[in-house]
């Protein structure tokens, strides 16, 4: 079993930009080497613990909010928590960010998954962009609504020029060569 102290690895980025694909493959990494290991997908949340919040900023702000405590609980128990959401706005990163680092109990790891709109429009697993260029969802984040990317982020992949491994080994050598995780486990 690999030893590790938990801790946060919150992914960023427009929808489609790769944060759940990365995030699956890093939870079987992780679960290779042993560690303790959960997915806070932004979806999933939305569905059962932030059921009947808008897309206003204020709810979205709440559901972010309620992500960043569920694993800011979590990882000062040891587990690391990989959180896959949009949270569009950088102050409310931050803010959680503050709160981990001021609870100092462990560690906050911003990971941007840069694409630009045009990569994630093409890819559009969902068929989201398609409505929202078409006027027919409103406040989707990134054509009716900003998305603000973050300044400094501990670690940014380009997920439409890089392979899901090129990403993935960029995140575990970050994690690595901050003793966040073992080297070469």
């Amino acid at each position: 079993m690999g030893t590790h102290a938990g801790f946060v690895l919150w992914f960023t980025g427009l929808s489609g930009a790769g944060k759940s694909t990365l995030s699956e493959h890093l939870l079987e990494e992780f679960r290779i080497r042993g560690y303790k290991v959960e997915i806070l997908d932004g979806d999933e949340i939305r569905t059962h613990l932030s059921k009947g919040l808008s897309f206003s900023r204020e709810d979205r702000d709440t559901n972010v909010r309620r992500i960043g405590w569920i694993a800011r609980i979590l990882a000062r128990n040891g587990v690391i928590v990989i959180t896959a959401a949009i949270s569009p706005f950088r102050e409310i990163r931050d803010e959680i960010r503050t709160d981990i680092d001021t609870e100092g109990r462990t560690t906050f790891v911003e990971v941007y998954a840069n694409a630009p709109l045009d990569a994630v429009v093409e890819r559009d697993v969902k068929g989201l962009y398609k409505k929202a260029l078409a006027g027919e969802i409103k406040n989707f984040t990134g054509v009716s609504d900003p998305y603000e990317p973050p300044l400094n982020p501990e670690v940014e992949v380009h997920t439409s020029t890089e392979s899901i491994k090129e990403s993935a080994d960029k995140i575990l050598n970050y994690l690595a060569g901050n003793s966040l995780i073992d080297v070469g486990a």
